[in-house]
């Protein structure tokens, strides 16, 4: 396999969704602005989300990718079949269960996840509402995650890495044609979570009926418990539970001194987080998609030299786009957020507010997306608990620079803590590889980093340069010219940055790398 050609393909499908989620936030942003009821739905579906991250995508992925790859590599089909049947049972009966619980305590969930809101009782019950309206997400949504461990394991990258976008589709079309109907409009984006949760199973089940993997689920469930795969499975996912955990409760709490913060700044986060999740999606969402199930096979195999050399091709992909990317978001943070949401109720001040979180976003970048490459090389060989280690002192870390940032630059101080944080993750995680000898970079780092500052310093005084000529704001009136200048910007620093790198003795066919 070509990871090269499958990292394009993969990022190529999150591209896609990327853009469809842009899309669907700039009419979020133009229908709705950055108001109480905005924040309320985005507290709201936070709160499937974080379940979903924690059960469904997070700790059951990193826990069990590696075992399924096991089983594929080394017991035969019969037995991989058994462990996705009784996996999948017992995970989508545990969910399902889990969203009535939800569904039922809704008011506490939402207090707890941002008490601040009660301040206006409206905006509260609407997202109570809203939350029981997209609780049962958590359950399609864990199915959608073992149908991706699956499909990745058997190298089928395309459906998984384009699933979102049905999501984002259902965003579109609700904001479009439902929300003008409801006497509560933003009762639309809640309807629009659920069907695109259906929507997202459904394209599953055809990719793995072609791969053989189908699950068959039993109401057996003790049965589907006492599988020897299954409590592997178990046993790896209450370590990885708590790593994800850790991350989750720092958004819990993030999203609690948000919502005590001026109205709208839940909302401008969001905005601001979506912005960010392009770059982490094309490059780190791809390369950890790549890197987990090829990893898990070096892994298994015991060929220590492919599980380092893959490592180091993934760092110095991320380094070579992802520094680059982080700058540019700092640089041009004004000038996206006007681009692309200053429309309808969209304010200038909300562009104002939105550009300082993204900026604080833009400092934390690469340590963003180096957790998703870093974090795989231990969960491929299976060891949990040393990421769960690491978290918990980025917890605290982050926490106490909530406390110095908040006081002064309020909502864009949690982005900062966030993306601080995230760096301190890396370093964590990158040092645990060195001294367990898991990792060993390959020559030319030296040289190949500072390549990387020298251009990304060149493309980020083009890019401050070239914005500095206009007033982002001001030219509201003219979307077109607005966006065309914002073009002409973005090609003229990415062509500063690849010239200058080719100039430096860089070359494309270094980074070529193949995968069995």
């Amino acid at each position: 396999m070509n990871l090269h050609k499958t990292l394009i393909t993969i990022s190529g499908m999150t591209m896609l969704s990327r853009i469809t989620g842009l899309i669907r936030e700039v009419l979020i942003a133009r229908a709705f602005g950055a108001s109480a009821y905005t924040d309320a739905f985005f507290i709201a579906f936070r709160i499937p989300n974080l379940l979903r991250r924690l059960f469904a995508e997070g700790a059951f992925s990193q826990a069990f990718v590696p075992i399924l790859a096991e089983f594929k590599n080394q017991r035969g089909e019969q037995a991989t079949k058994e462990l996705v049947d009784h996996v999948a049972t017992v995970l989508v009966w545990t969910l399902f269960l889990t969203a009535l619980v939800g569904i039922a305590t809704a008011p506490v969930v939402v207090f707890l996840m941002a008490s601040g809101l009660k301040s206006d009782p409206l905006a509260f019950e609407a997202s109570v509402n809203m939350t029981r309206i997209m609780f049962p997400y958590i359950a399609f949504m864990s199915f959608v995650a073992l149908a991706g461990g699956i499909l990745n394991t058997w190298r089928e990258f395309r459906i998984p890495a384009f699933t979102p976008v049905l999501l984002n589709l259902s965003f579109i079309v609700a904001a479009l044609f439902l929300a003008p109907h409801l006497s509560q409009p933003i009762y639309a984006l809640a309807i629009a979570v659920l069907v695109g949760g259906v929507l997202q199973v459904a394209i599953q089940l055809p990719a793995l009926r072609r791969v053989g993997m189908l699950p068959r689920l039993s109401f057996r469930l003790g049965t589907a418990f006492a599988y020897p795969g299954v409590r592997r499975v178990l046993r790896q996912m209450l370590p990885a539970t708590f790593a994800v955990s850790v991350a989750q409760i720092s958004l819990i709490i993030n999203s609690n001194i948000a919502s005590h913060l001026q109205q709208g700044s839940v909302s401008w986060l969001s905005y601001a987080d979506r912005l960010m999740e392009l770059p982490t999606g094309l490059l780190g969402v791809a390369l950890g998609t790549i890197l987990l199930p090829s990893l898990s096979k070096a892994h298994s195999l015991g060929d220590t030299v492919e599980y380092s050399g893959l490592l180091d091709w993934g760092l110095r992909i991320t380094f070579l786009l992802a520094l680059p990317a982080g700058v540019a978001l700092a640089v041009l943070a004004e000038p996206i957020t006007s681009t692309l949401f200053h429309y309808g109720k969209f304010d200038a001040q909300s562009v104002v507010m939105t550009s300082r979180a993204l900026v604080a976003y833009g400092f934390g970048l690469i340590g963003l997306i180096l957790v998703k490459i870093l974090a795989p090389g231990f969960y491929a060989r299976q060891d949990i608990r040393t990421p769960v280690k690491i978290a918990v002192g980025v917890l605290i870390a982050t926490q106490v620079m909530n406390l110095i940032f908040v006081p002064f630059i309020a909502h864009a101080g949690l982005a900062l803590s966030i993306g601080l944080g995230a760096c301190l993750n890396a370093g964590f995680l990158y040092a645990g590889l060195r001294r367990k000898e898991i990792y060993r970079p390959q020559p030319g780092w030296r040289m190949f980093l500072l390549r990387m500052a020298g251009a990304t310093f060149l493309m980020a005084g083009v890019a401050a340069a070239a914005a500095a000529q206009f007033d982002w704001i001001a030219l509201h009136a003219q979307p077109l010219t607005r966006i065309a200048y914002l073009a002409g910007i973005m090609i003229a620093a990415g062509a500063t940055y690849f010239i200058a790198l080719l100039l430096m003795g860089f070359r494309f066919r270094d980074f070529k790398r193949s995968s069995d």
